[in-house]
């Protein structure tokens, strides 16, 4: 009984950071792989497909017989979400990864919330209440991530830790990370614009969820349409053989371990874990994945760390805390399950609402956790 107990107290949080550990390495992957010259939309194409294979079975053993039909507003929903989040949002963030680093790329990926949070204010899906603690702690927030951004993009600095003196694994040419010709300033504009697309996905997926409330069948339905538009679009851009050959190489090991471990496991847990902890949860933890990918360039790969990037580091992640901590201060959907809502069968109605306010359906991220930040479901249904 105490192990149980003791389970359901830390399993949510040992299983976040299995996920944070699996996005670390996933970027890391990612970035080995795209400085071999791997076609991007292959990889996200035979990466989707199988996330898509792999999340089914959860689709149709966990949610048979749910009644939610397939209408065509429905499928329109999923095909802006695959097209926003996946064909545009990851697409242009493995290119800005290509172009710079995989700490500087996650450090853009952790303000996903703010400018989701950003675009809601502007799309009046969400108000802004600057009299009250929330909403000024959230400003404050919002504020420091995105001078964290700004200085991490201007400013380099002295290098603190130099990665040529404390790398420990020398890698041949053909898989370094190095960069030979870097063109930060081209990586920043896609990695923009790649939180951007981010930020409108967000918001696209609560309309998805609202008029489609089965999660396992709205990730796995995106995927697949993810992989089909991101295949028309490779062989619209490339139709080389050799860009599509799989082989017996690291992009196979990369398409597997994303597909398996960063899809659907990683979806899994986030699933569990929000139903015990609540939708901001994940979220707190994604600053892990960022040290744990600083570490490793610094140590293994042989990347400077630089007081620019620390500095920008730290305020982001201060100002994601904050925002976090406003975003969840007095929400009602903030709160564990209740135990009607986590019983095989029971209250199955409450359970699908819940399902709906927690919005945790896109598992499809390079690394950041995939809920809704700055969005109150039942906010807007008290709109429509």
């Amino acid at each position: 009984m105490n192990c149980k107990k003791l389970f359901n107290g830390s399993g949510p949080l040992m299983g976040m950071i299995m996920v944070q550990v699996i996005s670390t390495g996933l970027q890391i992957l990612s970035k080995l792989i795209l400085t071999q010259g791997v076609f991007i939309f292959a990889l996200m194409s035979y990466r989707h497909l199988l996330a898509a294979i792999c999340i089914a079975p959860f689709a149709f053993y966990l949610e048979r017989g749910n009644g939610v039909k397939l209408t065509l507003m429905v499928g329109v929903w999923i095909f802006l979400s695959s097209l926003s989040g996946i064909t545009m949002g990851m697409g242009m963030f493995y290119y800005g990864l290509r172009d710079t680093t995989a700490t500087y790329a996650t450090n853009f990926l952790n303000l996903i919330p703010v400018v989701t949070f950003i675009l809601s204010i502007i799309t009046r899906t969400e108000k802004l209440n600057l009299k009250n603690t929330r909403g000024k702690v959230k400003i404050i927030g919002t504020m420091s991530c995105l001078a964290g951004a700004i200085i991490i993009s201007l400013y380099h600095g002295k290098i603190i830790i130099s990665g040529n003196d404390h790398v420990l694994i020398h890698l041949p040419t053909s898989t370094a990370t190095k960069i030979v010709n870097p063109d930060w300033t081209r990586g920043t504009i896609i990695l923009v614009a790649s939180i951007s697309s981010y930020a409108t996905w967000f918001i696209v997926q609560v309309k998805l969820l609202t008029a489609f409330p089965s999660k396992y069948w709205a990730t796995m339905l995106t995927c697949l349409s993810a992989s089909i538009q991101t295949a028309i679009m490779g062989v619209c851009l490339d139709r080389r053989m050799s860009s599509w050959k799989l082989g017996l190489n690291l992009q196979l090991v990369t398409i597997v371990y994303s597909g398996v471990l960063a899809s659907a496991v990683s979806f899994c847990l986030i699933s569990w874990a929000v139903s015990r902890r609540g939708p901001t949860f994940p979220a707190m933890l994604n600053p892990l994945s960022l040290i744990f990918i600083a570490i490793i360039e610094v140590i293994f790969l042989g990347e400077d760390l630089k007081i620019g990037s620390l500095l920008g580091m730290v305020m982001i992640i201060m100002g994601l805390y904050a925002f976090l901590w406003g975003s969840s201060k007095g929400k009602k959907t903030e709160s564990p399950l209740p135990k009607s809502a986590k019983g095989e069968g029971e209250a199955s109605t409450k359970s699908s609402d819940l399902g709906r306010s927690q919005l945790c359906s896109a598992t499809v991220v390079p690394t950041a956790s995939p809920v809704i930040h700055g969005f109150d479901y039942d906010d807007e249904q008290q709109r429509t």
